[in-house]
């Protein structure tokens, strides 16, 4: 697909540098060299070093123009290790859960469902092939071939699809967003329900290898589960290196086990002509309609090809699809229909059916069982991890309230959030409690990952006809082709909401509800908070002919901002309370931008406001979205670029934060409950301090009220 795109001149403005804030490397174009670790797999494309101004040179039009062109799209990943690394790393983030499907979906698909209960070739075919072409249209076609090519600085998934939109103000923006974070918070849903049907499948073997271990299966799951959520907070870094290669054996060892059915049946190659899905659909009408609902489960976890574009790069991720991952899962699937097949009888003991088990041969099952189960911790760490990410991305957005936020490691992108973690662990402890085998999840799976399909379709195509310009001729066929396999996926699994379907679906509805209530909230208080500031320079000019004077004290004050135009309200309480001002002020603005990561050559911009003796400096920042916030390490970094004064004694600096208690009003906009929800969430937000990376010790935290 082909569409139009704007042209950007590389490296529009200036940056502010002081002498010697950069090596001289001899050319204007060249930027600081920076180390990257192997871990980061991939990067953005950076900017050159833009020619230097004066220290302190007020923000010239050249200036803002170079850092609107954050909004550049066109920057994408580049590959830091060959092709073939990146795509070993991508297989154990990536596939994890797409790679351990068969552990259950043949298992549904020919237990929960009326036109599959009588074994036959007809049904078995009909089966594998749906099974094949719903890879191939959702996975290879979709996702792999088209959706890939959206994307926001190299960053993939609905959020940066959302913020994508949301930057360029296009037309239907609201709604547009809106189904954004509707489809956010479904994966919210999907990522309870992941690593429960995952571990269950796997711990589920150790009963066909006996049933006397039958009782077994639950106690060690929730052992397995619980431990795994107890370990996040120590990161995944130090055993993430293993996740390739565990990943290769497993895709390894599943086409293995396929290749050895199918070579004593290799008629069933025939299921990969579609005319066997065809006639399944037709000879069985609406039963046969409903088995697409456990068919989906062969495609769970395409989302992460899309959502890990910025870790690994489009040209690995799609490598390591079409070389390991299809052909393995392909040739596993085909291998549990021969032995359906060929063992009928099995098919009525549904309490022991598991043919991804019982094909494989005796002595392997208790390996089987082993790596099956690491193959889904692994799968069940890539959700989690997943789920932490969006998390902080609807924070940085704006979507959520601050939430505890630690970095587990100094790679890019591995962080812990305390209140999600315990969130999802509760609520998968309560699936497995409740559910107690992959089948019986099997039957409430499949909404919330068919409901994220569509609105990622539907994003995708307004960013290719609003931002790209394709014309509505080109998207048609797509549109119609993506759309109507996935409404019809989305349709078959309707009919499980009342088995338990519907819970994935409320908790994306709960969830979008307070996402979009926060945003709501915080745009009302921002206005309150703006007009109670007061503009900065009018504050500024006023501070000459106070009465009593202000003193001015030694040392080093930072004041945290919104906006650049008004006065913080931290400096206001402090000047109208203590009647001083230190003797050098610096006033931060934090300005998180639509795009996944800022290059730290690109992240501050500095500036003098007012006039004599209350002069005070303005430094922004910009943030992606994903990007780690720490204000004194961007002080730091300003100062080394020459944009604050050298001598600027930031390591003993006072920092100055608003703490808002915000009060309910009768006033419209937001309805009576969503207020006090509103103001529920922003009590417990986490503090600025830990949120901003301040200092305990040498911030002072200054109360002030705002209405809603």
């Amino acid at each position: 697909m082909s569409g139009t795109r704007g042209r950007h001149s590389l490296h529009e403005g200036a940056h502010k540098k002081g002498p010697n804030a950069l090596e001289d490397t001899g050319s204007a174009s060249t930027r600081p060299g920076v180390r990257r670790t192997f871990n980061e797999a991939a990067h953005k494309m950076g900017y050159w070093a833009p020619p230097a101004v004066s220290e302190h040179e007020e923000e010239s039009e050249a200036t803002r123009r170079r850092f609107a062109a954050l909004a550049d799209v066109d920057r994408d990943v580049i590959a830091q290790a060959g092709k073939a690394v990146l795509a070993l790393g991508a297989l154990g983030v990536v596939y994890g859960d797409i790679g351990t499907s068969p552990l259950y979906t043949d298992q549904t698909i020919f237990t929960s469902y009326h036109a599959t209960a009588v074994v036959s070739a007809e049904n078995v075919f009909g089966a594998a092939s749906l099974v094949f072409w719903a890879l191939m249209v959702v996975v290879s076609i979709k996702y792999a071939g088209f959706i890939m090519r959206a994307h926001n600085r190299g960053d993939g998934g609905i959020m940066a699809l959302t913020a994508l939109l949301q930057r360029n103000r296009v037309a239907h923006g609201a709604v547009l967003v809106t189904l954004g974070i509707f489809g956010a918070a479904l994966f919210f849903g999907d990522g309870i329900i992941t690593p429960a049907i995952s571990v269950l499948g796997a711990v589920g073997g150790i009963s066909v290898a006996s049933t006397a271990f039958t009782h077994l299966v639950v106690p060690l799951s929730l052992a397995i589960l619980i431990c795994l959520f107890a370990l996040q907070r120590f990161g995944s870094g130090t055993i993430g290196w293993l996740f390739g290669p565990v990943m290769l054996i497993w895709f390894g060892v599943i086409a293995l086990a396929g290749i050895s059915e199918v070579a004593q049946d290799p008629s069933v190659f025939q299921a990969l002509s579609p005319s066997w899905a065809v006639r399944f659909m037709a000879d069985h009408g609406a039963a046969g309609y409903l088995v697409l609902g456990g068919v989906v489960l062969a495609v769970t976890g395409a989302e992460a090809l899309y959502a890990d574009r910025g870790h690994f790069g489009a040209g690995a991720i799609r490598l390591g699809w079409f070389v390991v991952a299809l052909p393995a899962l392909v040739l596993n699937y085909l291998g549990q229909g021969v032995w359906i097949l060929h063992h009928p009888q099995a098919r009525d003991n549904t309490s022991t059916f598991n043919p991804f088990f019982q094909m494989l041969p005796h002595w392997s099952l208790w390996p089987g069982v082993v790596l099956a189960t690491v193959a889904t911790v692994i799968a069940s760490q890539a959700v989690i991890s997943g789920t932490f990410s969006v998390a902080k991305q609807a924070v940085q957005l704006g979507f959520l309230p601050r939430m505890r936020i630690r970095h587990t490691s100094r790679v890019e992108g591995q962080i812990y959030v305390p209140i999600i973690n315990w969130a999802l662990c509760i609520g998968v402890v309560v699936l497995t409690l409740v559910f107690r085998n992959a089948t019986s999840l099997g039957d409430i799976y499949g909404v919330a990952v068919t409901g994220t399909f569509i609105l990622n379709t539907v994003l995708f195509l307004a960013v290719a006809r609003l931002l790209w310009g394709t014309s509505k001729r080109k998207l048609a066929p797509v549109a119609v082709l993506f759309l109507t396999v996935e409404v019809a996926f989305f349709s078959s699994n309707i009919a499980k909401v009342e088995h338990g379907a519907w819970l994935p679906l409320v908790i994306g509805l709960v969830i979008s509800l307070v996402m979009i209530n926060w945003r709501r909230g915080q745009e009302i208080v921002t206005r309150n908070r703006v007009a109670q500031e007061g503009p900065l320079d009018e504050f500024l000019d006023g501070l000459a002919t106070r009465k009593p004077p202000l003193l001015r004290t030694p040392g080093v004050a930072v004041f945290l901002c919104r906006d650049k135009d008004t006065t913080p309200l931290a400096m206001r309480a402090a000047v109208d309370h203590t009647h001083t001002l230190h003797d050098k002020v610096v006033i931060v603005s934090v300005d998180t931008v639509g795009i996944p990561h800022v290059d730290p050559f690109d992240r501050c911009s500095a500036e003098v406001r007012g006039r004599g003796l209350f002069k005070v400096m303005h430094l922004t920042t910009r943030v992606g979205y994903a990007d780690k916030l720490n204000v004194p390490e961007v002080l730091v970094l300003a100062r080394k670029q020459g944009l604050l004064e050298r001598s600027l004694d930031l390591e003993h600096a006072s920092y100055f934060v608003s703490r808002i208690a915000i009060t309910p009003t009768d006033d419209p906009g937001m309805k009576s409950w969503r207020k006090h929800l509103f103001i529920a969430m922003a009590r417990n937000a986490s503090s600025p301090i830990e949120h901003f990376g301040l200092p305990g010790d040498r911030t002072v935290m200054m109360g002030s009220q705002v209405a809603v």
